[in-house]
């Protein structure tokens, strides 16, 4: 077995197999600001109780603080909803975007099965857990019950072998997209696995984990490497022994054996509009900006603001573009002020905004209009995702972003 069907076989009760449809329980359900009304509109029609307060997160991350009268409705009806249920874990005042705050506070962990009301909710498979996103129906019944189904997805093991050197992970999981295509892992799990992946930090397999679904999986899952399992006993105070660490038999099946070797890969930069339009660096070299973005659930962590610190230090960002940046939690936020991070962003005259989604969505704090384009560390480039259908979106890593807003085009870090 890999390690999606021995956790989906511990919380049934027995051995499952591919395409079985099976019911089972829940460990941790996490919804936003943007998915909690519609999700806690449907619970009221089926039940008074949710089934557990200490397995419901609650994060606000899409619009916060609240930017229309809309949002603002959005979360009074959410914030009436942890009171009267009594919502054990909730980080509703800017402590960042949930899938940095769960981690962050303890709630993953290996072999735990976790769903949430957001797609990117496959990040969590950076810790060994199954993880996936669901819409508001499903989560409403979690909710009252602690139970859902599944049908269990089929595997896709992707190797990934090399040195990074100069890249980072968001090339590695660009370039996997861009040959594996949006729809090419399409309800299947996505297994990564290799010399590469068992030596990434825990940010960097965070980024591909988190960037399964735009391939189509189900979910993205890692077995944790040393650094994750300290981590993750750091933050739930457990020891390594009391860990649900599973791991693939070397005779697992998959339907599909992926094998990516990264040594002479230039940066990769996801091209409008599909997330699998994807390219070397050097294809769009000098392709002007308007808007680039550091930030998300993606790479809003601290070694991606490091990293774009590093390029932007003694510069300055073109008159002609507007840097933003978004750490992805309270917690990054002040770690940044602390190492310096923060005042190298606004000396180089970048925009700092509270930890949250911001722009992502095209909703808040960064909105493109028409015939605009922005370079973005983001996950999704679609028509329209983050503003004006006419706008455009090129997804890349921090430092790629960060000499690109110095130089006004799509530039090389190298080149700064």
């Amino acid at each position: 077995m890999n390690i999606t069907e021995k956790i989906l076989s511990e919380k049934v009760g027995h051995d499952v197999n591919p395409g079985e449809i099976i019911e089972s329980n829940v460990d941790l359900v996490m919804s936003h600001d943007g998915t909690s009304p519609p999700a806690i509109k449907t619970f009221e029609k089926v039940a008074d109780k949710v089934w557990n307060p200490e397995k419901i997160a609650i994060v606000f991350d899409h619009n916060i603080p609240a930017n229309t009268i809309g949002s603002a409705e959005f979360q009074k009806v959410t914030r009436n909803f942890i009171k009267e249920q009594k919502i054990t874990h909730h980080y509703i005042n800017g402590e960042g975007i949930c899938h940095q705050v769960l981690p962050e506070k303890g709630l993953v962990e290996p072999g735990k099965l976790i769903v949430g009301a957001d797609s990117h909710t496959c990040t969590y498979g950076a810790f060994g857990a199954f993880s996936t996103g669901m819409g508001a129906t499903d989560i409403a019944m979690v909710y009252a019950t602690g139970k859902t189904w599944f049908m269990v997805p089929e595997a896709i093991k992707i190797e990934v072998t090399d040195n990074l050197n100069n890249l980072t992970s968001k090339d590695i999981i660009l370039n996997i997209i861009g040959k594996i295509g949006i729809a090419g892992a399409t309800y299947k799990t996505a297994e990564f696995c290799g010399e590469t992946i068992d030596n990434l930090d825990i940010a960097s397999r965070m980024t591909m984990t988190n960037m399964a679904i735009e391939m189509g999986a189900k979910n993205g899952i890692m077995e944790p490497n040393d650094e994750t399992i300290k981590y993750v006993c750091k933050r739930t105070g457990k020891t390594k022994d009391q860990l649900n660490i599973k791991k693939s038999d070397k005779d697992a099946d998959y339907v599909k054996e992926y094998h990516f070797n990264i040594d002479g890969l230039e940066e990769q930069i996801s091209c409008p509009n599909d997330v699998d339009n994807v390219k070397g660096i050097s294809k769009v070299q000098g392709t002007s900006i308007d808007q680039a973005v550091i930030g998300s659930c993606t790479n809003g962590r601290l070694n991606d603001l490091k990293v774009a610190a590093e390029i932007l230090e003694g510069h300055k960002v073109h008159e002609d573009v507007r840097l933003i940046i978004l750490p992805a939690s309270r917690e990054i936020y002040l770690n940044a002020i602390n190492k310096g991070y923060i005042q190298t962003f606004i000396d180089a005259g970048a925009i700092v905004c509270n930890p949250g989604c911001g722009p992502c969505l095209g909703a808040h704090m960064g909105v493109l209009c028409e015939g605009e384009t922005a370079i973005s560390t983001t996950n999704r480039n679609f028509k329209g995702r983050m503003g004006d259908p006419k706008s455009s979106v090129y997804l890349s890593n921090p430092k790629v972003v960060a000499a690109s807003a110095i130089k006004g085009f799509i530039e090389k870090p190298e080149n700064i």
